[in-house]
């Protein structure tokens, strides 16, 4: 078990080795948002194409159209999603990460964990800063 003199409230910053293992996890989740984004459009083109022939999936064209919005949506917030998290690979390069832009607190390990491109502690978030 590592010891440390100062518990995650009292640092001002999380250490090298923990902002290696942020990245880690936040290049995986990279990893799957770029994978996530492509086969949408794929998805996106095939629609497109089909529509063209006229022969979408059965559906009539408000349908289609309904779909496609559907997918266009979904890729939308898969762009600020992935960019979300390179915004904070960039963050771990500046060792900037993990601090809460509002209270200039450590954000828990918990919640950066769960959504690695926080830029907001809870307290922060539960205050209704955006």
């Amino acid at each position: 078990m590592e010891m440390t003199s100062l518990s995650d409230q009292e640092k001002k910053s999380y250490s090298d080795e923990e902002l290696q293992e942020f990245k880690e996890l936040i290049i995986k989740k990279l990893h799957s948002a770029r994978e996530e984004l492509d086969y949408l459009q794929q998805q996106i083109k095939s629609s497109s194409e089909e529509l063209v022939d006229g022969k979408f999936m059965g559906l009539d064209d408000g349908s289609v159209t309904l779909e496609k919005e559907h997918l266009n949506k979904l890729a939308s917030r898969q762009v600020q999603y992935i960019q979300y998290l390179e915004n904070a690979l960039i963050r771990i390069e500046n060792k900037t990460y993990g601090i809460c832009r509002v209270t200039g607190k450590l954000i828990s390990k918990e919640r950066l964990k769960a959504v690695p491109h926080a830029t907001l502690s809870i307290e922060a978030k539960l205050n209704g800063s955006k």
